[in-house]
């Protein structure tokens, strides 16, 4: 008994891990803004402003310069990390790739998921396999920790009385560390110039970069942090500022404070760890110092990405000019909502805060002689609600809504128009304008058909949409918390009642919150598709009729749930498990039609509490997996056998040939039955070869991603025969795909005493068969866990999934299977599982292997 109180306890804990990791960065950046609120008590908002708008343009140009030297060093990080794995590009290519994905991790947050994302997408699509961009994730991530070690090293040994002051230990201590960190690094560069093997610590084998990589990740790291602190050092007062390497390494702390709480961009974290670890400067001065900053060094890199995202969709006025980005604009195109979605989303923060500062009382005093107070009033409110409803939105730009484009465009406009109308805030309405251009720019990656109103936030974008909300309230106190508090704020309208519309903007923006949450918490979650009907089997029929992939036909079992596309133009099949909701295979229908499905189908399973998995997906789709939030495993390898000009001539096929031969002297004959043809009488003759079959083999009937005897089921079919005489020696169902670009096999059945060799035979000639018809391929189907990378660098399940490979002949014919369909000479095509990240895998492949065996039990009988 407590030992099941103590597993379903963990089994909580693990499944509430999202949302207590996110309840931590709350309570992370929360803190941070009450020790920012503690530490700058005396300090007016005008005194930051003040010393925001006296920053001089020499200040402000080597800020930017610095910024394009960290920005330029970055991409180096790929550089390193493609030549490492053998895997170079050309340098344009990887220096966008670079500088999307370090904009998106910068502004995300979780840099290693957000800006993997993006490189997987983008160097996928120029051919590099998910192990391989897995790879150059962790290398860049490894390059950048190396980076951090090191400066905070150094600063222990150079400034060891001052970072133990910041650290709160003793000096020595302090000193002997940076010593002890410099060794360790040393050591790194001298097992990488001596061990030439991989390293091997338990399962795990890891091959050390040689010294040329390892010293190229140490000076890449070091000049990158070098020029990102010297961007906010040159902010700084320079009467003010302390020593070069005593501000290098509180700015990597507060850089690595900022990462670890998990805040997007380590907002408040970062700027308290600052003010805290140099009290010597002035606090308005450092504070204002990181506001410019962030503005050089995030959002304007941000907007720029935002508009290299938009220039795939500029058709007009391709010249000579233009065409060295047209190789971009299909990758481009694919980041385009993730870029659109930060971009958003920062327009609306940034429109957010601004409605929690007050306005510039000289352009205050403009709008008086021409503007009514209420319309001010209006465009205050209008503003913050604004900069809110972008914020919400950005999670559905992101999933690609149409319906949410065209209210995010809409919202721009409208906050240009408020931006100028509650301050003439010119500069805050040029940028909300830039950003509904871009937007406008981008129109083409927002197709999906979906309302609104059933889009649901993840737990990570809420907790953003919190944090900044949260932000904006705790600037607006502190830029008002000389103003006594007074009832009487709540109803004072007047032009320099800054306070009292910051009061009422906030209300007002916390209850649309609220409400939102409230309406999406008790709606009532609409049923999942039931098993499909008559109708529905029709109307799925219809598209395999229409579908190339011959693996469509699996939904006719009748077995999994479907989900259709809007007007019929596409499905995806599914069943439910427990807690896994598992598509068999990628959704049909046209890339837009996939992708739409997809998410409708990540969203029903958000409405249901369900975790999304994706079975047997082709790699053509990971990029779309990766942005469901999946992590995408190899689990094998399709055979695909090109027909055209397929023959059996030649010694690669003589075995082939030879069975031939041998089972025609001994009188088998092959035929093909169409599916109008496939009356009572004979579907009682493959009823007998089926019951055989499974006597023989002491095996019961499967289902889910292997076909079952049916005889609804198998007349939606051509049936291959091979009879002896007038005797049914062995069947196997056509799938058949349109345009005669694929023909594969379901139900393969034979009966016991078939003279050797017959399914050789069988497959032999339903090749010959489809090469005479015109079929461009033959799909021989999945090999369990094989071509699974098995170098230094291959993934944890890459290691055991290869493991169970070599050495799980007891359980299932893995390496006979490979080897089978090997001596067809076929193309190997990767399949992969998507599935949730975390440690739900072992459950999700429970879940999928008693589907397809019809239960626990059948796992472990035949």
């Amino acid at each position: 008994m407590e030992n099941s109180v103590g597993r379903t306890l963990v089994t909580r804990l693990k499944e509430a891990r999202p949302v207590l990791a996110i309840g931590l960065s709350l309570l992370l950046f929360t803190a941070a803004l009450w020790m920012l609120h503690r530490e700058l008590t005396g300090i007016p908002l005008d005194a930051v402003l003040a010393r925001f708008t006296s920053v001089t343009p020499l200040a402000l140009g080597l800020a930017l310069l610095f910024t394009a030297a960290s920005y330029l060093i970055l991409t180096g990080y790929d550089a390193l990390a493609l030549h490492y794995v053998g895997r170079p590009l050309p340098y344009p290519q990887v220096a966008l790739t670079s500088f999307i994905a370090t904009v998106v991790g910068h502004n995300f947050g979780a840099a290693m998921l957000s800006g993997g994302a993006i490189r997987l997408r983008m160097y996928s699509a120029v051919g590099l396999s998910a192990t391989e961009v897995a790879a150059v994730v962790a290398l860049v991530g490894l390059t950048f920790g190396i980076g951090v070690t090191l400066i905070v090293a150094l600063v222990l040994v150079l400034e060891p009385a001052a970072a133990a002051r910041l650290l709160t230990i003793p000096e020595t201590l302090a000193r002997g560390a940076g010593l002890s960190v410099l060794a360790i690094l040393g050591a790194y560069l001298g097992l990488g110039a001596l061990r030439r093997r991989p390293l091997q610590i338990g399962a795990w084998l890891l091959r050390i970069p040689g010294p040329a990589t390892s010293a190229g990740q140490i000076a890449l790291a070091a000049l990158d942090l070098a020029c990102a602190a010297a961007v906010l050092y040159v902010l700084l007062p320079a009467d003010a500022a302390p020593s070069y390497p005593l501000f290098l390494g509180t700015y990597v702390l507060a850089l690595v404070a900022g990462i670890v709480s998990h805040v997007p961009a380590g907002l408040g974290v970062f700027e308290t760890v600052l003010v805290l670890g140099l009290p010597k400067v002035p606090r308005d001065a450092l504070l204002a110092a990181a506001l410019v900053y962030r503005l050089v060094y995030y959002l304007l890199p941000l907007a720029m990405a935002a508009l290299f995202a938009a220039i795939h969709e500029l058709q007009l006025y391709r010249t000579h000019i233009m065409r060295g980005l047209e190789r971009a604009q299909d990758v481009l195109q694919g980041v385009a909502p993730q870029v659109m979605a930060a971009t958003t989303f920062v327009t609306g923060a940034v429109l957010l805060f601004s409605g929690a500062t007050p306005r510039a009382s000289g352009r205050i005093s403009v709008l008086r002689d021409w503007l009514p107070l209420p319309l001010l009033e209006l465009s205050h409110l209008m503003g913050s609600l604004v900069g809110l409803g972008l914020m919400v939105l950005a999670s559905a730009l992101y999933r690609r809504v149409s319906a949410a484009y065209q209210l995010a465009l809409g919202l721009s406009i409208l906050g240009v128009f408020a931006s100028l109308l509650k301050g003439l805030d010119w500069e805050e309405a040029v940028l909300v304008g830039l950003a509904a251009l871009t937007l406008w720019v981008t129109q083409g990656a927002f197709y999906r058909k979906s309302s609104l109103f059933e889009q649901r936030f993840s737990p990570g974008w809420a907790a953003s949409v919190t944090l900044a909300l949260g932000g904006s309230l705790w600037l607006g106190l502190f830029a008002y918390k000389d103003v006594e508090y007074a009832h009487d704020l709540w109803w004072q309208f007047a032009f320099d009642a800054d306070a009292s519309r910051f009061m009422r903007a906030t209300l007002m923006a916390v209850t649309a919150l609220t409400g939102l949450a409230l309406v999406r918490l008790l709606r009532p979650a609409p049923p999942p598709p039931d098993l499909p009907g008559v109708a529905e089997l029709q109307r799925a029929a219809a598209l395999v009729a229409r579908t190339p992939a011959s693996d469509a036909a699996r939904v006719l079992l009748g077995d999994k749930r479907i989900l259709f596309a809007e007007q019929d133009a596409g499905f995806l099949m599914f069943q439910i498990r427990r807690r896994s909701w598992i598509v068999m295979g990628d959704p049909v229908g046209a890339p837009a039609v996939a992708e739409h499905l997809a998410w409708r189908f990540r969203e029903l399973c958000d409405r249901h509490g369900g975790r999304p998995v994706f079975y047997q997906v082709n790699a053509a789709h990971l990029p779309l997996y990766l942005d469901l939030g999946l992590s995408p495993l190899k689990i094998g390898e399709a055979a695909l056998v090109a027909l055209r000009g397929f023959s059996l001539v030649g010694r690669a096929r003589a075995e082939l040939r030879q069975v031939q031969r041998k089972l025609t002297k001994l009188g088998l004959r092959f035929e093909v039955i169409e599916a109008n043809a496939l009356d009572d009488a004979l579907m009682t003759q493959l009823k007998a070869v089926s019951d055989a079959w499974l006597g023989a083999k002491q095996a019961h009937e499967k289902g889910f991603s292997v076909g079952r005897f049916d005889p609804t089921y198998l007349r939606h079919f051509p049936c291959a025969l091979v009879r002896q005489e007038d005797r049914i020696l062995a069947f196997a169902n056509l799938w058949p795909g349109a345009d005669k670009s694929e023909l594969s096999v379901d139900l393969m059945r034979h009966v016991p005493d078939t003279p050797n060799g017959v399914m050789d035979y069988l497959f032999v000639e339903l090749m010959l068969w489809g090469a005479a018809q015109g079929y461009a391929r033959f799909n021989l189907g999945m090999a369990p866990l094989s071509g699974l990378e098995t170098g230094p660098l291959a993934p944890l399940w890459h290691r055991i999934g290869t493991l169970m490979f070599r050495h799980g002949e007891h359980f299932y014919n893995f390496q006979g299977l490979r080897a089978y369909k090997e001596k067809f000479g076929p193309e190997w095509h990767p399949r992969y599982l998507a599935v949730p990240p975390g440690l739900t895998l072992p459950s999700v492949l429970l879940d999928i292997a008693a589907l397809i065996a019809g239960g626990v039990r059948g796992i472990v009988t035949r």
